[in-house]
């Protein structure tokens, strides 16, 4: 817990608050002195002199970095407040161009996480930026939430995995914040003959290869990104990411099951076919309980929200 005392009485620095977001988001003091210019011991004495102000240690240093305390975690969600605030006074007020922007978004593979992205740098009228965008394994994605890796991760729930994702998250300090609910959907290359089909069953699908992405070490069918995961296949095969996944799907005919929204723009080649299934797909996306989302990462909300907003889904407010 953070103390007030003497030494907090000196006052904080923006100046240190600027220092503490850059390490927490880069977990590394020498990399965030390089990108803000300054030299390591410079940092190294700005941080310790902030912990010595707050009475509280907020990183804990090792030889691979920092990683922030859990007093770190709470400290940052009202640096990265005040940061932001002094930005857009300096910006209004000074004239000073905008800063760069950070943003990281840890995600299952979802097209419409890439669409809503690329809105958002597009929209970015800052003058130099570091965005960051991770398609990675549901528990990596959870992972990196909870360790600020990333701001942000996006993904799934259904009545099958809720309880077991609902409590992993809680036991990391995560909370889910629905989107959109989605009707199941196969995806398939538009040479295959489902195709063409108003809407696909289960048994249509039993003579065609099953596309799933690989969990690794963390195989559980809980943190499968598709819905009906347990359902025994004769054909099945696991890859790492989206393009490859697209490409199996139009070489060897197969599918997976997904949300159904996908951009002609990204991924021309595939269509999505209604799947006649007693199920409905949440999509959301976790962060920190105690940390309010910057600026930044709310735009991305509302991008991602104004994407799927096309598409044959109930938004969720």
């Amino acid at each position: 817990m953070i103390r007030n005392g003497a030494s907090a009485a000196r006052g904080i620095t923006l100046q240190q608050l600027r220092y503490f977001v850059e390490v927490a988001v880069e977990g590394s003091i020498s990399a965030a002195a390089d990108l803000l210019y300054v030299s390591q011991p410079t940092m190294s004495a700005a941080l310790k002199d902030l912990e010595s102000r707050v009475g509280s240690t907020l990183l804990l240093r090792t030889t691979r970095g920092v990683r922030l305390t859990e007093d770190g975690t709470e400290f940052l969600g009202y640096a990265r407040q005040v940061t932001e605030q002094a930005e857009l006074l300096e910006r209004r007020y000074l004239g000073r161009a905008p800063s760069r922007r950070l943003l990281a978004v840890s995600t299952q593979h979802y097209s419409f996480v890439v669409d809503a992205f690329a809105r958002m740098v597009r929209a970015s009228d800052a003058a130099a930026y570091s965005f960051s965008l991770r398609e990675t394994r549901t528990w990596d994605l959870i992972e990196d939430v909870r360790t600020l890796r990333s701001e942000l991760g996006i993904l799934y729930r259904n009545d099958f995995n809720r309880n077991v994702i609902d409590k992993l998250l809680r036991d990391s300090g995560l909370v889910f914040t629905p989107l959109f609910f989605a009707s199941p959907h196969i995806f398939v290359a538009r040479t295959n003959p489902l195709a063409k089909r108003a809407r696909v069953t289960l048994d249509d699908l039993d003579a065609l290869p099953r596309l799933t992405f690989d969990q690794g070490a963390n195989n559980s069918f809980y943190f499968a990104e598709e819905i009906l995961s347990t359902r025994s296949t004769k054909q099945n095969i696991q890859v790492s990411d989206r393009a490859t996944i697209f490409n199996l799907m139009i070489s060897l005919g197969g599918y997976t099951i997904s949300t159904g929204i996908i951009s002609d723009d990204l991924d021309p080649s595939i269509v999505a076919v209604p799947l006649d299934v007693d199920e409905r797909i949440e999509i959301g996306w976790i962060g920190q309980s105690s940390i309010e989302l910057t600026t930044q990462a709310r735009r991305f909300v509302a991008e991602m929200r104004d994407v799927v907003a096309d598409f044959d889904v109930e938004l969720l407010i």
